[in-house]
């Protein structure tokens, strides 16, 4: 009987001979060159390192299998991510290459080879994140509006753009993405906000979004424009208007479209006076003026305006904006308009009347007044730019001081002329006190008009003295005698 079972293991034993040589055993996979893959259109290419043992085990049926597991790293229902040909692949160690499938989002997958013949599974292999970015280019968000307001006390629902702009693809089209939402806190850097397909702001801040690919979102370009969100109060100017031609603009290129801060309802308005009709969030226009809107949030209201100004060239007086000459004697103030217009025509005017033949560039000036000059651009964009400047005399300049005045209604010593050296602007002050001892005068910016009126002295000759006192200097003592 023994001999019997002795024959019976010897004879099992050779009639399954591969028992012997069918054992592969795997070391554990090495990612390849990558961390984590970010995959997109552009690019899906991920290599494994593998290494065996028993490496003439295998038949020539043999394949090797690639298998992904579940986002947390289970293998429960993995999925084949590669398969090689049968045969084709046999020496130790192996590179082999796989591709991300399109619906891959989460931190913790992780890959494992099988082998087909003889049957072997190896260990799993680090995690890794792993992202394919079906979108991965810009988007919009708030019909690419850079501003919103909100009143206080309520909120400023931010979407996602479904369809996006014409040249961008709205990741809405993709149902299994998901989004976060930012707050920048500088130029460089922002706060993560909320998650979700939409944001409502309650806090005032600059905000955008980007699709949520974990650890893969710092290298995608899936992000949308900065929208500035403002809170308001009833009343407040906090609304804004843009030119889609910018400001100033050339009528000759057409009409310009004005848009102003998303609202509920708008009224538009042009140098003051009501628009009727005009109560969309844009307005068509290709004229000049103050255009101005009145938005309201459901709840408060804004308004904004802009000077819409028809200019294509540069222009500039080379004088300031007020001038002293004096007038009566041969001073004269010689001023020219330094532009790019092309073609241009000039009208000069005094005291809003046009000066006969001044029709240049420049104008010799020996009149006081104020001066507007108007510089139209005749061909190509026709525009107009208009200046204005004024020409005063300046305190006249008298040898000494004056100790009389003849106030009697003609032209002649009326005031009390002093040296400019004491007038406006030279830090000097000056009083005029009565032969009663009051104080008539006492000024630091005396302009040489006293008396200033018939009343402020009496109907006979009187005796005034004054004080002089310029700043780090000895007072200057005198008398005035006035002459009616």
């Amino acid at each position: 009987m023994r001999n019997l079972t002795v024959i019976c293991f010897i004879l099992a034993f050779f009639s399954h001979p591969k028992i012997v040589n069918a054992q592969v055993t795997f070391a554990k996979p090495r990612l390849g060159d990558f961390v984590n893959a970010c995959a997109s259109n552009d690019f899906n290419t991920y290599n494994v390192d593998v290494t065996f043992t028993s490496e003439s085990s295998l038949t020539d049926s043999n394949r090797f299998i690639i298998e992904l597991s579940d986002p947390t790293g289970s293998f429960s229902n993995p999925e084949t991510v590669f398969i090689s040909q049968p045969g084709a692949l046999s020496g130790s160690p192996l590179r082999l290459t796989f591709q991300l499938p399109e619906d891959a989002a989460g931190e913790a997958y992780r890959i494992r080879v099988r082998t087909t013949s003889p049957a072997a599974t190896s260990p799993r292999s680090d995690s890794f994140a792993g992202y394919f970015r079906i979108q991965n280019s810009p988007f919009t968000i708030n019909g690419l509006e850079q501003n919103a307001v909100f009143c206080s006390g309520g909120s400023f629902l931010l979407t996602i753009d479904n369809p996006g702009e014409a040249s961008t693809i709205s990741p809405l089209q993709f149902p299994n993405l998901t989004f976060r939402w930012f707050r920048q806190t500088s130029e460089t850097t922002s706060v993560f906000v909320s998650s979700g397909n939409s944001l409502a702001v309650t806090e005032p801040g600059t905000y955008f979004a980007e699709t949520d690919y974990g650890s893969c979102s710092a290298t995608s370009d899936s992000s949308s424009n900065r929208v500035t969100v403002t809170e308001i109060a009833s009343g407040m100017s906090s609304a804004t208007i843009n030119s889609s031609l910018g400001n100033p603009y050339c009528a000759a290129d057409g009409p310009t479209i004005l848009s102003t801060t998303a609202g509920s309802d708008y009224q538009w308005f042009k140098d003051g006076v009501i628009i009727q009709g005009a109560t969309s969030q844009e307005l068509e226009v290709n004229e000049l003026g103050v255009f101005s809107v009145n938005v309201e949030f459901q709840g408060c209201s804004a308004s904004a305006s802009i000077d819409l100004i028809n200019t294509s060239f540069t222009a500039e007086l080379d004088v300031d904006t007020e001038n002293p000459i004096d007038i009566g004697t041969d001073d004269t103030l010689d001023v020219s308009v330094i532009h790019t217009a092309i073609s241009p025509e000039f009208e000069w005017r005094l005291n809003d009347v046009i000066i006969p033949d001044a029709t240049d560039s420049s104008l010799a000036i020996t009149e006081g007044g104020t001066y507007t000059v108007i510089i139209t651009e005749t061909v190509d964009c026709v525009a107009s730019q208009t200046f204005t400047f004024t020409v005063t005399e300046p305190f006249p300049n008298v040898p000494v001081i004056p100790n009389f005045v003849t106030p009697n209604g003609d032209t002649d010593n009326q005031n009390w002329i002093i040296p400019r050296e004491f007038v406006s602007g030279t830090n000097t002050r000056v009083m005029i006190i009565s032969s009663q001892g009051k104080v008539v005068l006492d000024t630091e910016d005396y302009q040489n008009t006293w008396p200033t009126a018939q009343n402020e002295i009496p109907n006979i000759t009187s005796v005034y003295y004054y004080i002089i006192k310029k700043q780090n200097q000895s007072p200057i003592n005198g008398s005035i005698t006035v002459v009616r």
